[in-house]
């Protein structure tokens, strides 16, 4: 299976460094200008299936990138971005943002997904599609959190990393995986 992977374009959000998680946002006209060129640039490339996120961030991009092409569409939960709970809204200045994505201390949070939570559900995302589509290639638009265990299960985790947020992916950049 190809693995195409992406991240949603750009919100007023993202440009105010704020964690948006299940708050569901928007793209600005950035992002739509973003997801555009990503069409533009996997214009060429065979797509048999798009799973996007339910968040409209990442559904638009999706809708924007598979416009003028026959790919099914498929939305799915299981993607879409972690529940920072309480920290949504907030930038990483306003709490310890080094805590709730280190791997190894996987602090538990009362109303947001930990980071083990969030590998666990990702995993099984990876596992599922990987089966299910064998020998296609699949396009998933999610978000920047979302990518961050999908980079690490398929790269691995860099020796000495505990806080991963730097594996994160920028809006609508594209990585590219055989699984």
């Amino acid at each position: 299976m190809k693995l195409l992977l992406t991240r949603h374009g750009q919100t007023d959000w993202n440009v105010a460094l704020k964690i948006q998680g299940t708050t569901d946002t928007e793209l600005n006209d950035t992002g739509i200008k973003q997801a555009e060129e990503t069409r533009e640039k996997l214009k060429n490339e065979k797509i048999d299936v798009i799973i996007a996120s339910p968040l409209k961030r990442a559904r638009k991009t999706a809708e924007i990138i598979a416009e003028g092409r026959n790919i099914p569409l498929i939305i799915d939960k299981e993607i879409q971005e972690r529940c920072f709970g309480k920290f949504e809204g907030k930038t990483p200045k306003e709490f310890d943002s080094d805590e709730i994505w280190n791997y190894k201390l996987n602090k538990q949070y009362e109303d947001a997904e930990s980071t083990g939570e969030l590998f666990e559900r990702i995993q099984g995302f990876l596992e599922k599609i990987k089966e299910k589509y064998k020998d296609k290639t699949v396009l998933v638009v999610t978000h920047g959190g979302v990518t961050i265990p999908i980079r690490a299960t398929l790269e691995g985790i860099p020796e000495g990393m505990e806080v991963l947020r730097g594996l994160g992916i920028g809006n609508c950049e594209v990585k590219k995986y055989e699984l």
